[in-house]
């Protein structure tokens, strides 16, 4: 038993290093979009005409400020529009978005209760972008979060994007806002790794990874897919579950937007609770993944850091140093070049300090994600 518990820890762990070695691989394959200009070029065809949708609950502190980002694009101000989706909010986000849209017309506020019964659905989030789709007038559908906080070129590198590559989903980079504090910093390079994943494996067209906080589709493949229709049962995923479609669907034609003015930012959890539930929340749709790959690629990270726990119950703690050592090595020369693109270099120095943290937070939040409910956004969800 003691050898075999050994050679298990050993086996996951060279499963585990090849693995980040292949993520290294594809984000080093990786090459910055070639935009034509930082200003508003002379459009050789019509400018892409989106419709930048977010869904919004209880965000009176943080609406404004992220309309705002959008209303000060580098794009031409009759090509765009902004719609707000109120999620039975208890605050002053609808006011907020009402006082915004008398000065400029072409941002709308839709209500949820307008449509729907709290009690009568499960997923807000997917029944949100499904409704404001259906009134948008655009030809692409932009989301990003009501926490956000975009760039001045966004909306242009998304149309000199799609006009170049002539995809139907698009993901892009996105990143904590910065802050003091041993949380945000923790925070930080656990989404550093997050979003390196996603980069490398979209990029490389291995996983349907993304984050509704920086997405587009065209609203033509979202409809032709039949948006979340099967999938709309499941509170989150709202992100992954159509990318996963489109590929199937349409041919493969997906994205990523590799470049640092594409970096939408937004912000980090408050406190380690609300860090915990947003984790459980991520990793409560693991099961429900078409795409396999994923799974199989979240079931070797799960059981690789559980084995972690087993080996120090059991007392085996030079075999326990020893994947830590492992663990810490490649994950670090994976994360280098992600942090260099996010300009985040100097929080690698502090990366082993949080593997103990680290471990136990993907135990809990994996284990819980699966047969607990919890609380997001001041609602209890299964």
């Amino acid at each position: 038993m003691h050898y075999l518990l050994d050679w298990i820890a050993a086996i996951l762990t060279i499963l585990y290093a090849l693995l980040l070695m292949a993520y290294h691989y594809w984000f080093g394959r990786l090459h910055y979009f070639k935009k034509i200009s930082n200003l508003v070029p002379e459009f050789a065809n019509q400018p892409t005409y989106f419709s930048v949708v977010i869904p919004a609950r209880n965000e009176s502190a943080s609406i404004k400020i992220c309309v705002d980002s959008i209303l000060a694009q580098n794009y031409p101000i009759d090509f765009f529009e902004i719609i707000v989706i109120d999620d039975f909010s208890e605050d002053d986000t609808a006011s907020i978005v009402n006082k915004i849209h008398e000065q400029y017309p072409h941002v709308h506020l839709l209500s949820m209760a307008d449509y729907f019964k709290p009690n009568d659905i499960s997923s807000y989030k997917k029944k949100a972008i499904e409704k404001a789709v259906m009134h948008a007038k655009g030809n692409w559908i932009v989301t990003t979060d009501a926490d956000c906080i975009v760039p001045p070129n966004w909306l242009l590198l998304f149309h000199q994007y799609i006009e170049q590559q002539k995809p139907v989903f698009v993901a892009a980079p996105v990143m904590f806002i910065k802050e003091t504090g041993i949380l945000n910093q923790f925070q930080l390079l656990d989404f550093l790794a997050l979003q390196g994943i996603t980069a490398a494996a979209v990029g490389a067209g291995k996983h349907s990874m993304s984050n509704g906080a920086n997405l587009a589709f065209e609203k033509s493949a979202f409809i032709a897919v039949g948006g979340y229709q099967g999938v709309d049962h499941i509170a989150s995923g709202d992100d992954m579950f159509l990318m996963h479609k489109m590929k199937m669907t349409l041919s493969n034609r997906i994205g990523y937007l590799f470049h640092p003015d594409a970096i939408v930012l937004t912000k980090a959890m408050h406190d380690w609770k609300s860090f915990l539930m947003q984790r459980i929340r991520w990793s409560s749709k693991a099961r429900f993944y078409d795409d396999r790959s994923i799974f199989w690629v979240l079931l070797l990270v799960y059981l690789f850091n559980f084995s972690f726990l087993v080996l120090l119950l059991m007392g085996h703690f030079g075999t326990l140093l020893i994947a830590l050592a492992f663990k810490t090595f490649f994950e670090v020369f994976f994360l280098d070049p992600v942090a260099q693109f996010y300009q985040l270099k100097s929080q690698l120095r502090y990366f082993v300090l949080y593997q103990p943290l680290h471990i136990a937070y993907t135990i809990l939040a994996g284990l819980f994600g699966q047969v607990k409910t919890y609380t997001w956004k001041g609602r209890r969800v299964k």
